[in-house]
């Protein structure tokens, strides 16, 4: 395969990765991994390096649209990233003593198990957020995103329990070099009970953020190669910016099953490579 064909090809999947990424908030590297060690035959640790690179991309290119809709809510997102990136810390801390095998099984297991928890009901159009006293009230973590219907307010609930698992993601992120979007998303859709597109749009705010400390680890390391992040990072923002402008008109039920049919790949995903890994 020569040079311009792999570009193009790779310049393509991209694009479908970066269009899944941005609607799910999982982050366009839940699909350019397994794109490039599959289909190309890319070394995983290439692999991962424009996988970042991508993951970047897809946050800087639909969170700035995101954010400038009204959609994302950076003050949750910055709170939820203390959690996260301390637990990245730690996790990476964790690394060389924790078989990440069998660590892969289990957040796999747990991502096809969040397939089929009830998610709860949005608010509908209009519905006033939690009252003055709530600790959400407090913090400032109210808000409003654009509807068909009109303007939706809401407010986060059991913040603790959200920043708890924000921890976790963060963990998982820093031993399995993995973004934890899914489990993100997963904490504040169930967790802290945000809208759907809430959740999704300030996951993508929060991965860029995770993604760039460990990508630039892989740029001193000399795993990020520009001649094949190049493609992957334009493909993944046409991707982003074209799921972007769907979202704001996306029937939530639809958006939620098209989220858990990539979560139950990615769970699949993880527990087959855990599986080949502890072989």
């Amino acid at each position: 395969m020569n040079n311009l064909v792999f570009s193009s090809a790779v310049l393509g999947g991209s694009i479908v990765a970066g269009f899944v990424g941005s609607l799910t908030g999982l982050g366009g590297g839940v699909v350019i991994v397994p794109l490039l060690t599959i289909a190309f035959g890319v070394n995983i640790r290439y692999a991962i390096g424009a996988s970042l690179v991508s993951v970047i991309a897809t946050s800087s290119g639909a969170a700035s649209a995101y954010v400038r809709d009204g959609f994302s809510n950076v003050r949750i997102g910055m709170m939820l990233e203390i959690a996260t990136a301390a637990g990245a810390l730690g996790g990476a801390a964790l690394a060389a003593h924790v078989p990440t095998s069998k660590l892969a099984m289990l957040l796999g297991v747990v991502l096809i198990g969040s397939v089929f928890a009830p998610s709860h009901k949005e608010q509908a159009a209009g519905a006033q957020a939690s009252g003055s006293k709530s600790l959400a009230a407090r913090l400032g973590l109210e808000g409003v995103y654009p509807s068909p219907q009109g303007e939706i307010a809401y407010a986060p609930r059991r913040i603790p329990f959200g920043f708890g698992m924000m921890g976790v993601a963060g963990v998982l992120s820093g031993l399995l070099g993995i973004g934890s979007g899914a489990v993100k998303v997963l904490a504040m859709d169930l967790a802290m009970a945000l809208p759907f597109k809430v959740s999704t749009t300030t996951s993508n705010f929060m991965i860029g953020v995770t993604a760039a400390a460990s990508a630039g680890i892989y740029l001193h390391r000399g795993y990020i190669d520009p001649a094949l992040a190049m493609p992957v990072t334009l493909g993944v923002i046409a991707g982003s910016f074209t799921g972007a402008m769907l979202l704001k008109n996306a029937d939530v039920h639809r958006l939620r099953t098209f989220f858990r049919a990539v979560v139950f790949v990615l769970g699949i995903e993880m527990i087959w490579n855990g599986w080949k890994g502890a072989l």
